[in-house]
């Protein structure tokens, strides 16, 4: 198998579900796209509680310390969202989308009478874009699945984020429309990145440094799902840098242990 076909079928299934998601996303009513989100969101709470659950790895206690875990995994979100703040990664995510969504669509026109259609068109854009990126790029599956398809350990892991990624995006694209096709772009910078990663550097993350970053992830899922539930915009993209920070102060609590 070619190192990179994982990432490659990831992007396609994204493409595939999103242009479903349009086609059938005209012929639902609002309140169905709503409760679609709605149980979107409830699954992604699922999926976060189960990587949350890896703070408890046995694994990760022993190397750590019993009760280092949970501290890892708070340090590795502040330490992550300040950094993520100060960068404004948030922000910049949202512009990118923006500067999509305005290319994609110049030369289709929006008239002075279509302004407000136009900003609402665009605010729309930009939401499918940062949620579906989000939730296409957050998840432990996003890393550790394209660092072994890098290693030449095969595209199982991507193989099954595909799958539920290309059902995500049904679902994402019937209610946010295009933006969720413009994640495709995030998709393959993000794990292509990872993909090098793992063909350059090998495999350097022991079982215990995989836990704190799948526990952290987790947690970042959470805040995707209270997005998704329209419950509080928590600026996920801005808490991003924590998943390098988990691994890192996991080695340093090892290494002052």
């Amino acid at each position: 198998m070619v190192r990179g076909a994982g990432t490659l079928l990831n992007v396609v299934t994204v493409l595939v579900g999103s242009g479903a998601g349009l086609l059938l996303g005209h012929r639902l009513p609002t309140r169905t796209r709503d409760v679609v989100t709605d149980a979107l969101g409830l699954v992604t709470l699922l999926a976060a509680a189960l990587s949350a659950a890896d703070v408890l790895d046995r694994r990760l206690a022993q190397a750590v310390g019993s009760g280092a875990p949970v501290l890892i995994v708070l340090a590795s979100l502040l330490v992550g969202g300040i950094v993520g703040s100060l960068l404004r990664i948030e922000d910049r995510l949202a512009a990118a989308g923006g500067a999509l969504q305005s290319w994609l669509t110049r030369g289709r026109g929006v008239g002075e009478g279509d302004a407000g259609g136009g900003h609402e068109q665009r605010d729309r854009f930009v939401q499918g874009f940062l949620t579906a990126s989000l939730v296409f790029c957050v998840g432990p599956l996003a890393v550790l699945g394209p660092i072994n398809d890098g290693l030449g350990r095969g595209i199982d892991q991507l193989a099954l984020k595909s799958t539920l990624d290309g059902f995500a995006a049904i679902a994402f694209a019937s209610s946010f429309g295009l933006g969720v096709a413009a994640s495709a772009i995030t998709v393959a910078v993000v794990q292509g990145g990872f993909t090098v990663l793992g063909v350059v550097l090998g495999d350097v993350l022991p079982a215990a440094h995989v836990s704190a970053l799948t526990a952290t992830g987790g947690l970042l899922l959470v805040g995707i799902a209270l997005r998704l539930l329209r419950v509080r915009q928590v600026p996920v993209a801005d808490l991003l840098p924590a998943l390098l920070v988990a691994p890192l102060l996991t080695q340093l609590v090892v290494v002052l242990r």
